[in-house]
């Protein structure tokens, strides 16, 4: 199975591109193996969704973190999704 998703790396972190043809199905549930922080560097109408909580608008600028082993997705946008991703911990 091929991954969703196209990485840049970078000694500290990595820019991960999704094209807004990906399909859904390719956008499963799943867990990280370490904590993330998570930049959104552009992108239009992609949501982030945790386990047990409602999907949120991605926007440009946006930080938020990923701890290690929870589980979440993401939910398809208009445009490709470009954010910065740091892995931590």
């Amino acid at each position: 199975m091929t991954k969703p998703y196209k990485d840049i790396k970078s000694e500290n972190f990595f820019i991960r591109e999704f094209s807004s043809d990906t399909p859904t199905f390719e956008l499963v549930w799943h867990r990280d193996k370490e904590d993330r922080e998570i930049e959104i560097l552009d992108g239009e109408g992609w949501q982030f969704q945790l386990q047990d909580c409602l999907p949120w608008l991605l926007k440009k600028g946006m930080v938020f973190d990923i701890k290690k082993e929870e589980y979440h997705r993401l939910i398809k946008g208009a445009t490709p999704l470009k954010c910065r991703i740091c892995n931590y911990g």
